[in-house]
């Protein structure tokens, strides 16, 4: 159990930092909006296109951090019994962690996109990142519920 304890206070932290992180590259590449003018000039500005790939590396870590081991840690501290990836979002939407188990899965196909729109397709890329951006607040206010929960209970 103390084992379990010291690897969810390190979850936490990792999700504080990441969450800072991405908020950060969030505002920095949205300062203004992302069109497929600015997609297509990836291949020559190599400081925007590592803001781009900034951007997508954060966005995918913190919700990595949070849906597959943060979200898993803290149902295995309260006791809850632990599924599938989708029935543990569940589990935490019910519990009040997330709005919503099904705009989650609906990130998880954005954030993949971000890779696969990457070379082909400059519009598809910039609405990609364009719909990350929007979904930025869901993490980090998942974040910040998990965080806050976890203090609460008085594990970190």
């Amino acid at each position: 159990m103390r084992d379990s304890l010291a690897r969810l206070q390190h979850l936490v932290y990792a999700v504080e930092r990441e969450s800072a992180y991405l908020l950060q590259t969030d505002a920095s590449l949205f300062a203004q909006p992302f069109d497929a003018a600015r997609a297509a000039g990836l291949p020559t500005q190599q400081a925007l296109s590592e803001q781009v790939d900034a951007f997508a590396m954060r966005f995918g870590r913190l919700q990595d951090t949070l849906g597959d081991k943060l979200i898993p840690a803290l149902l295995l501290r309260e006791q809850e019994a632990l599924g599938s990836a989708l029935d543990n979002l569940d589990r935490a939407e019910r519990l009040g962690w997330l709005d919503s188990a099904e705009d989650w899965v609906d990130a998880r196909r954005l954030r993949n996109g971000f890779v696969h729109e990457y070379v082909r397709d400059a519009a598809a890329l910039a609405a990609n990142l364009m719909q990350g951006h929007a979904r930025v607040p869901m993490l980090t206010a998942c974040a910040e519920r998990l965080v806050q929960h976890s203090r609460a209970r008085g594990w970190v």
